[in-house]
Parts: C-alpha cells; sequence; structure tokens
C-alpha cells in the first residue's frame, strides 16, 4: 500500500506539474485576454454549425443586450424547473424565498410546490480565460470564474479555476476546484494518462459563457453537446455543497450505480440516485454497495452515444429530469456533491461499446480470473457444522453435478473473528479442503474489514498488533473508533494507511497455513456497522450532520448503520473516503494474495467503486429469493460490466427467504449464463444447493450447468478481450441492435449469444425479441430460429428450457462437459461454427485464447495460445496468433446450416470422418486429433 500511496502522489504531483508547464506559455494573455481580446472568451457560440472556421464569437454588446432583455421576463415562468430545495419536498414558503427561489404550484396537485431556481439567479462569471498551449498547440483551457453573491449553502468559494484538458482524441477532462487552498481529491491510480493532445487532433470543441458561466463540450464530428451546463441548474461550489448540472442528449440514460433499477433510467419521472455506500439488500431508491457516477447516453438517432464520468468519492445525490423543449425529447442530470471537486471526464464514443471501452481503460481494465473461477460456486451462511458442510459437498458429488468451489461463510469462526477458526463446529475442515483439492476442487472463505476489540489483551492478535501498530480508523478524538459488528465490538483497519498492506499479508499468510484457502471473498466492506456510528455515538460537527444530507440516504444520517464520517483515516477523513473503504480493501487482498500464492489471485467483493473490476469478481448483495429479483439481477449484471468489472453475479436462487423449486430451477438455468456462478443462501433459509432437490429438478439444474462447462472456453475467451481491450463481457442488446433500448429481461455475451430467460412465475414460454438483419441458431437444437427478426416473438420455454441463441456468423470454441474444470480442461477442444446466411459469401469467424488458467500476467508475458478462425462457404481455416501454450488439441466441429451432406470432408487434404443429420442439417466431424498449434484447412 505505501507503493501505491507514492504513486498516487506522483500522479498528482504530475498533473499539476504538467499544468503549471503548459501554463507557463499563457500566463501574460491571461491577463491581457479580459481586457483586449473578449473574443477568446468564446471558443463557439450555441449557433455552432460544425466547424471552427464556420463559428463566430459573441461580442459582449449583444451578450449584454440579451442580459438586459431576460431582466424584463418573468423570472419564474421557465419551463425548465430546476430544484433550489433538494433537502426536502414541499417546503414552507418563506425559507424557498429566503434563498431568492420561486415557489410554484405544481399543476394538478394542490398540496404541493416546487421551490425552482429563476431564470436570473446568480453564479459565477468568468474574469480570465486563455488557453494552455504545449509546442504552440491548443491542448487545454484556464478559466478563472468568481461570484460576489452567497448561495443558500455556508463557506462559498468565491473564486474559482476550471482547467479543460484534451487528453485523447476521445477523451476530454475538465476540474473546477478552489485555486487558493487544496481540497481533497481522490486518490485513484488512473490508466491511460499519457501527454495531452492538441486540440485539431481530438473530437472536442469547447465552449464557455461569461456571465453565468456555462461550458458546452460538443463532438466535432456532428455537433453534438457531450456535455452542456448552460440553463441547466446553476453551478454552486461551497465548501459541503457543490453544485452542476448538464443537458442530456436523449432520455436514454444508463449507468450511474449502484443502484437496483430498470436498465434505462427513469429520467421522464425525476429519478434521483443516491451515491453513499451502504450495506443494504437491493431495494429500489436507495443506496447500496458501490459508488460509479458514471452513465451512457444514447443520442437521439439511438446509435452513437457518449459517456460522462465524475471522478468524485463523496457523497452525492444525482437527480435526473425531462425538459421541456419545443424539439426533440431530452433531459437533464443535476449532480449535487457534498466535498471534494468536480472533476469530470468526457468520452465521445461514438458507439455504445467505444464509450465503455474509453472509461474502463481509464479506470482500469477488468482482471483476468482464474479458470477455475468461471466453474459453478457453492455457498450458505450457516452450514452448522463440518458433518453439514461435508454432506452438502457429498451430495451434489455423488449427483454429478459440475461444481469447482465450496465456500464458507462467516460461521466456519471462532466467535465470528476473523482470522480464526472455530475447531470444534467446524473440526475437520482443513482436511475438507484437502479433499476439495485432491477432487479438483477449490474454496473460497469470507473476511470481514472488522477486528473484534472487547477479548483480553494479548488474546487476539489480529486486534493487538493492529492496535499497536495504529492501523484502525480513529474517531474525531483520535483513539480508535469502534462500532458493532458480527463479532460486538469492532474496530475498523484502515486500509488507506501505508503500513496495513504488511500487517494484512501477515495474517492472509499466517491462516492460509491453518486453512489452505484458494481465494478470499471480502464482505461487510461498506463499511458495515450494526449501529448508528460508533459505540459513544458521533459528533456535532458538519462532517458528520452536513448542511445537506441527501434525502434517500437510507437512515436519513450519514452514520446510519456505518462509520461517522468524522472518523479519521492516515490520508483523508471518512467523510471524504467512505465511498472507496471497500476498494481500498480490495487492492490490498488482491495483490497480497498474487504475492503468496504466486497465481492469478480470485477476490470477491461487496463494496465498490470506479476501477474495482481491475481487482476483484462482484456480486449484487442479499437479494431476495423472487422472480422479481431473478429479473432485476440481469439489469444489475449488465450495469456491473458497462462500469467495468466483467466478473459479476447474483446469489442464484436469492440469498433470503426460501427459494421454491421452480424458482431455482429458473435462476440455476439463468446462473448458467451469469459471468460469475454462485448459489448462496442465508442461514435461515431451506437448502438450495442442486443435490438437495429430487431428480428430475436435479437433471435441469446438471443440464443447465453442462451447458456453462462446454462454454467456458468461449468464455474465458471473451474475458480476455474484456481484459485487454476494455470491452464489456456480456452487454444489453442495444450495443448491437438499434431499437432494443429498453430491453433488459435479455442480453447478449459478447456479440455471439442471445441468452432469453424466463423471468416470470409460471411461464412455459417466453416473450423474446429477436433483433432483425441477423439470423439466429437454436444452442440446444443447432436449428435455425425461423422468423425474420425486428419483432418479438413468443418462444417454447417448458421448465427444462432456456433460450439460448448462437448468432450467425459466429465460431465458438467449446469443450465436453465435465465436473470440474480441471477435468473439463483435459478434453478436446471443440468448434461449433454457426454461418451468417444473410451475407454472401456465407461466413463466421471466432476466436480461441488458451492459456494454463492460473500463472500471473500471462497475457502480459505472451504466455498463451491465440488462434482465429474462419469459414468462407464451405472452408473452415485457423489462423494461430500465439502459440506459447499447450497442447491445445480439436476433436470436434460441428457445422450448422449445411444444405445437404457433402460427399466428403478434408482436412488439410486428408479425408476425415463426418455424420451429417438431414432434419437438422447439421454436419459433425468428430474423432479428431488435431493439433490447434498447427493451422488446418477443413473443407466439405
Amino acid at each position: 500500500m505505501a507503493v501505491r500511496n507514492f504513486r498516487w502522489i506522483l500522479r498528482e504531483v504530475a498533473f499539476v506539474a504538467v499544468l503549471l508547464h503548459l501554463s507557463q506559455y499563457t500566463v501574460n494573455s491571461v491577463q491581457a485576454s479580459v481586457i483586449k481580446t473578449p473574443q477568446e472568451y468564446y471558443r463557439k457560440n450555441t449557433a455552432y454549425s460544425g466547424t471552427q472556421e464556420q463559428s463566430q464569437s459573441v461580442p459582449f454588446n449583444k451578450l449584454h443586450l440579451q442580459a438586459d432583455i431576460r431582466q424584463t421576463l418573468d423570472q419564474c415562468s421557465g419551463r425548465n424547473r430546476f430544484d433550489c430545495y433538494p433537502e426536502k419536498t414541499n417546503p414552507p414558503v418563506q425559507d424557498c424565498k429566503a434563498r431568492g427561489c420561486c415557489l410554484t404550484r405544481i399543476h394538478g396537485d394542490k398540496g404541493t410546490q416546487s421551490c425552482h431556481y429563476p431564470l436570473d439567479y446568480d453564479g459565477y462569471r468568468v474574469v480570465s480565460l486563455s488557453p494552455l498551449k504545449q509546442v504552440n498547440a491548443t491542448v487545454g483551457w484556464n478559466v478563472t470564474m468568481t461570484r460576489t453573491s452567497s448561495s443558500p449553502y455556508p463557506k462559498d468559494i468565491k473564486t474559482l479555476q476550471l482547467l479543460v484538458l484534451y487528453e485523447t482524441t476521445y477523451r476530454l477532462r475538465f476540474k473546477i476546484f478552489d485555486p487558493a487552498v487544496q481540497r481533497y481529491e481522490v486518490p485513484v491510480d488512473l490508466h491511460d494518462q499519457d501527454s495531452p493532445t492538441p486540440e485539431e487532433l481530438t473530437d472536442f470543441h469547447v465552449i464557455f459563457e461569461k456571465d453565468p458561466f456555462s461550458i458546452s463540450i460538443v463532438r466535432k464530428s456532428d455537433a453534438q453537446p457531450l456535455f452542456d451546463s448552460k440553463g441547466m441548474a446553476p453551478l454552486i461550489f461551497a465548501d459541503q455543497y457543490i453544485q452542476i448540472g448538464s443537458r442530456l442528449a436523449s432520455p436514454l440514460l444508463y449507468g450511474l450505480g449502484e443502484h437496483r433499477s430498470r436498465l434505462a433510467l427513469d429520467v421522464k419521472g425525476r429519478q434521483k440516485l443516491v451515491f453513499w455506500n451502504r450495506d443494504q439488500p437491493p431495494e429500489e431508491n436507495l443506496n447500496l454497495y458501490g459508488t460509479h457516477p458514471f452513465y451512457l447516453n444514447l443520442e437521439a438517432d439511438n446509435r452513437t452515444a457518449h459517456g460522462v464520468f465524475l471522478l468524485n468519492s463523496n457523497a452525492m445525490q444525482v437527480e435526473l429530469q425531462p425538459l421541456n423543449n419545443q424539439g426533440p425529447e431530452t433531459g437533464s442530470i443535476t449532480y449535487r456533491v457534498l466535498g471534494g471537486i468536480l472533476d469530470f471526464f468526457v468520452f465521445s464514443g461514438p458507439s455504445s461499446e467505444d464509450v465503455v471501452r474509453q472509461y474502463v481503460s481509464l479506470i482500469g481494465q477488468s482482471f483476468m480470473p482464474p479458470f477455475w473461477s468461471l466453474g459453478f460456486h457453492l455457498c450458505k451462511h450457516g452450514y452448522g457444522n463440518s458433518s453439514e458442510f461435508w454432506k452438502v459437498i457429498q451430495r451434489n458429488r455423488e449427483a454429478k453435478m459440475p461444481y469447482d468451489v465450496q465456500w464458507n461463510d462467516l460461521d466456519y469462526s471462532a466467535g465470528n473473528k476473523i482470522w480464526t477458526w472455530d475447531n470444534e463446529t467446524y473440526r475437520g475442515l482443513p482436511e475438507i479442503i484437502k479433499d476439495l483439492h485432491d477432487h479438483g476442487q477449490h474454496n473460497v472463505i469470507i473476511v470481514d474489514p472488522g477486528i473484534s476489540s472487547s477479548q483480553p489483551k494479548g488474546t487476539y492478535p489480529p486486534f493487538d498488533e493492529g492496535l499497536e501498530l495504529g492501523l484502525f480508523v480513529k474517531d474525531a478524538s483520535g483513539k480508535p473508533f469502534i462500532g458493532k459488528v458480527w463479532p460486538g465490538d469492532t474496530a475498523f483497519v484502515d486500509f488507506f494507511h501505508h503500513k496495513t498492506f504488511d500487517y494484512w499479508l501477515k495474517f492472509i499468510g499466517l491462516f492460509h497455513g491453518v486453512l489452505p484457502f484458494d481465494g478470499l471473498w471480502i464482505d461487510m466492506n461498506e463499511p458495515s456497522n450494526f449501529i448508528n456510528g460508533s459505540v459513544n455515538g458521533c459528533t456535532n460537527s458538519s462532517l458528520d450532520h452536513p448542511p445537506f444530507v441527501p434525502p434517500g440516504i437510507d437512515g436519513g444520517t450519514m452514520y446510519s448503520r456505518t462509520v461517522c464520517p468524522s472518523a479519521q483515516h492516515q490520508q483523508s477523513s471518512h467523510y471524504n473516503l467512505h465511498n472507496l473503504y471497500g476498494w481500498s480493501e480490495t487492492i490490498i487482498t488482491s495483490q497480497i494474495l498474487r504475492v503468496l500464492s504466486r497465481k492469478r489471485p480470485f477476490v470477491l467483493t461487496r463494496s465498490t467503486a470506479f476501477g474495482s473490476g481491475t481487482y476483484a469478481a462482484h456480486w449484487t448483495g442479499d437479494n431476495l429469493s423472487s422472480f422479481p429479483d431473478l429479473a432485476f439481477s440481469i439489469s444489475s449484471i449488465l450495469n456491473s460490466n458497462i462500469f467495468g468489472m466483467s466478473m459479476v453475479g447474483a446469489d442464484i436462487c436469492g440469498f433470503r427467504g426460501n427459494a421454491k423449486r421452480e424458482l431455482c430451477i429458473r435462476w440455476m438455468q439463468l446462473g448458467a449464463f451469469y459471468p460469475f456462478m454462485r448459489n448462496h443462501a442465508e442461514g435461515y433459509s431451506a437448502p438450495q444447493d442442486p443435490g438437495w432437490f429430487d431428480s428430475e429438478a436435479q437433471d435441469i439444474m446438471r443440464a443447465a450447468l453442462h451447458t456453462r462447462y462446454s462454454l467456458l472456453p468461449y468464455i474465458y475467451t471473451r474475458y480476455y478481450i474484456s481484459h485487454t481491450t476494455a470491452s464489456p463481457a456480456i452487454r444489453p442488446l442495444f450495443f448491437d441492435f438499434p431499437g432494443t433500448e429498453l430491453i433488459d429481461a435479455q442480453f447478449l455475451w459478447g456479440s455471439e449469444l442471445l441468452v432469453s430467460p424466463v423471468v416470470q412465475e409460471g411461464a412455459r414460454t417466453v416473450k423474446a425479441y429477436i433483433p432483425k438483419g441477423a439470423c439466429f441458431f437454436d444452442l440446444d437444437t443447432l436449428t435455425l430460429l425461423g422468423v425474420p427478426g425486428g419483432d418479438w416473438y413468443t418462444l417454447d420455454a417448458p421448465l427444462e428450457k432456456i433460450n439460448v441463441h448462437v448468432k450467425g456468423g459466429s465460431i465458438l470454441p467449446m469443450l465436453p462437459p465435465a465436473v470440474t474444470t480441471t477435468l473439463a480442461r483435459q478434453g478436446k477442444m471443440e468448434l461449433l461454427v454457426a454461418p451468417d446466411l444473410i451475407s454472401m459469401p456465407v461466413t463466421a469467424s471466432g476466436q480461441l485464447f488458451w492459456d494454463d488458467g492460473e500463472s500471473i500476467d500471462t497475457v502480459r508475458q505472451m504466455q498463451f495460445t491465440l488462434i482465429n478462425f474462419t469459414l468462407n462457404e464451405t472452408t473452415l481455416t485457423s489462423d494461430v496468433q500465439a502459440k506459447s501454450y499447450s497442447p491445445v488439441t480439436l476433436g470436434k466441429v460441428t457445422v450448422m446450416a449445411v444444405e445437404s451432406a457433402p460427399p466428403k470432408v478434408m482436412l488439410n487434404g486428408q479425408k476425415v470422418n463426418f455424420t451429417y443429420d438431414t432434419k437438422s442439417r447439421v454436419l459433425m466431424v468428430s474423432e479428431l486429433t488435431w493439433n490447434l498449434l498447427v493451422p488446418f484447412e477443413l473443407t466439405w
């Protein structure tokens, strides 16, 4: 951690140094521009029509004339009303007017009034602007602005600085901050931070308005505004309340997690989202486990998109609302942030996938998981004892369930204290873990960040040593902050402390010598607390009671069921670092497992923030055993992939409550296509592992698992693509098919697999949208889905079936299913070929990435095999791109939609055996032993 802290400091120093270096070329012109060149305030006016040459600056006298005319209008008659009193719905008249705002009765609702900003609400005014230059090229802008009036919030910062930097062709950054006082900034080690890019090489124009200040960032290629604060909620920058608004390109908005909602956010319904990580079972309109203030906004054509990321870890509320425009339907977003600075990144796309790749390349691409972690995981809180634990393992083995990882929740520990093992209740646990390893299986245990603090001194080294080293979060008085979690009174490890890495390494290493686990599950790291604040309460300071507490924070206070914001870490206050607490634990834990095992680490974390996907997998929390929770899991997992967390899943069959047989069957079918597949339940619920059910249910669940295990080479390859290109592993349909923007009960694996699960109880059909412009094959029957596409269709979905279709033009690498990934890897590779019957000539393509599945940095060290496969009419060929890992043997090729039985099939000029099914029109070439490191040509 000390190394990371040093890197953070270097990054911040480097950024400031770059800006100082750039500004030395313009420091004199900053002063001159105020009087001599007023046109420099405006890069473009609002009538911008495409190119720099066509645009005209707006003279100052014209702007003043517009302002004078505006004064004659009714300042409260604005059609777009931005909330001036976000603390309270329907505030008293006097409170609203005291803020200088308008109170308007909402039409049709006699008892509700809107307190909103007038059109001429006073704000910041630009007083200087100059370009930042590097080698005579403009690479950014330096703006100073001031305000003379006060906002409704205390400690206004009257002078602000805005720095705009063209970072890459498709990414622009702008920061608004206090130039006189160093405020907290997020200590995240950003990636892809190269030298600035000259403006003319980017896809951005920047437009400034002087009074009141606004900034508009426009995509050059089509004049589409990507961030536009003009006429939106006014800029406010007080010590503990920062506000800015932007116009959206359309109401089709995605992201802004972690929240339970439909995939497309509710702009029309004025949805409000709170970012303050909390141990909260997933429910709508509540703050949940993670903070990801990034959104993707589709534009009016539903094809192009852009993205915006606010790099800020403080508590915030985001409000979405429609705009009453004469033209195309749009909306707005208003940020209300409780601290730090405004540090925005704008991504120009233009495709949805481009936007995600541009964002994830900045925060860090998803980690490459160990191959075994792609198998089926099984867990329950409260197995009770080692005997019951062993029974679960045995019955699922006896049922021949594909099954790779058995987990232990906290009940394995002594008194719920981490780094302990209850060797009475869980007698023989080390031997059980050894048996798992002997069967090619793995074990993951849970670890919480809370350290029991109430036992006698000298009896619990994790607390004694942490206390001696000063490694616990401290209260406002400087003493260890004590809350209550599972073991009772609890101190919280400060993962931002430079000595914590060695401390955490020591106890992970010691405990691994007792229980040789294969991965760590870090839970309760929001951080969760069973009381509000500490055992001694919280302070009366503005950190614990800020002037604005976002409505929607569950519990109503900043310290509800968590640590007091006034608590202190080595780097800053918990007020600033709360949303990064789980993120900080994730990084240390992943790095330590990497050091200890000398293998690819596997960490699962509940609390996340931007960049968490670089280090760990994530699950969507303590869901309910219900069909609505099953359905919501899809949008949650799609959102996580948009946030760069490719390996994500939901607790299959649900964590809370008793899962009915039908629900568990449907959820196992859907879960077979989660990136991370784990069945998990609380201690009070009935058993829900596959081996517990009747034989018919077992057969259905086993078939779903067989499908997943057969697709593991394809899934693994998609992870490689995600890891190397920042592309999401799974994605919404609208990424590939316009007209599907509101669909969130179906999803795509890459561009090859369309998954259409049953999400309603009792359903034996599924209404699925089949996109136009592609053909699809049923993965079970290998037959063509005979519909024209571009519409909704009713597909048969008996209890034993989940509808999964392969898009024509795809080649999927596969393996014969086995009961573990260890055994599966011993099988011969297979290829499933789905021709694109729409194109001429008939084509298909695919890729296989293969390595040993566990070594560190195989991609960076080029210790892998990468093969491209191409179909052209009746010829299938391979192109070996890399061949540093072997053996990789091809045993079978299956080709769909072959019109008739061929007279012969040739592999590199030699006849090979084949079969042809006249009903399904499937050609199958089997009994092969071809070394895939040697290119081949298969013809028929």
